[in-house]
């Protein structure tokens, strides 16, 4: 088999999204829950704290500066969390794979329901936040219904990049290092809690390599019934990432299961 190969896709993905469909509406309840609390909490606690000392923040609230920002940060762990933590459970300890793959499935078609069953995870944990946005009177455009297909995109592109580390993972620990050195770093640095323009001109120069500054940029004006600025260029980047994600969790995948 050559492991470097381009992807084959069919339709034969969709019984194995519809399977972690079932399996999920099971728990849907406390995963929602658990999905939707920690930004919501990031964004009541640190919109209204720091709210009271920043009236505003790149011409808006500080309270909406941030609610944008963590669609993007809540869609980006949701995706992450899926991706690494029940990917990797259900290729590596449940062996759920195995059995997929042997009937007629292919590899590519897997890891493809993989990134699209973790991004539809995110798309209902970024639309959850929206609702709460919505009731809290930060946005009343039109143009926030955006941030739905933007949220399934960012949930693209941030499933495609957690498969590569699952497919590296020798076990659970390892995952910490992604969250620690990747996931974090990305949340401080792109723009979730306060301007990108703040920090250093080195550190911006990293930061608009980052696909999550990306969302953010895409986010933030469409709250503010904005179109967003370069919004072409920054779906470009984000769909770059999921391409190049999702070929090379592919690769790593094709030489794991192959020894």
């Amino acid at each position: 088999m050559n492991i470097f190969a381009l992807p084959k896709l069919s339709l034969r993905f969709l019984p194995i999204w519809r399977r972690h469909w079932l399996v999920w509406k099971k728990i849907a309840a406390p995963s929602i829950l658990g999905h939707l609390a920690d930004p919501v909490i990031y964004m009541l606690g640190l919109g209204y704290g720091l709210g009271s000392l920043l009236p505003e923040m790149g011409g808006m609230s500080y309270m909406a500066f941030l609610a944008a920002g963590t669609v993007c940060y809540s869609t980006m762990n949701s995706a992450s969390f899926e991706a690494l933590y029940s990917g990797f459970a259900r290729m590596h300890e449940q062996r759920t794979w195995d059995a997929i793959l042997n009937t007629p499935v292919g590899l590519d078609d897997v890891v493809l329901s993989e990134i699209l069953w973790a991004a539809t995870k995110s798309l209902m944990s970024g639309a959850a936040v929206l609702v709460v946005i919505w009731v809290l009177g930060l946005s009343h455009s039109v143009m926030s219904l955006w941030m739905i297909p933007l949220a399934l995109l960012i949930g693209l592109t941030f499933a495609a990049i957690g498969l590569i580390m699952t497919a590296l993972a020798p076990a659970y620990d390892f995952f910490m290092y992604y969250f620690t050195l990747v996931i974090t770093p990305m949340m401080l640095l792109c723009g979730v809690f306060f301007p990108v323009t703040q920090l250093p001109e080195s550190m911006q120069a990293v930061a608009s390599l980052l696909p999550l500054t990306h969302a953010v940029n895409l986010a933030r004006p469409l709250m503010s019934g904005i179109v967003p600025p370069a919004a072409i260029l920054h779906i470009s980047v984000l769909l770059i990432y999921t391409l190049l994600g999702f070929y090379i969790s592919l690769v790593l995948f094709r030489r794991r299961l192959s020894r």
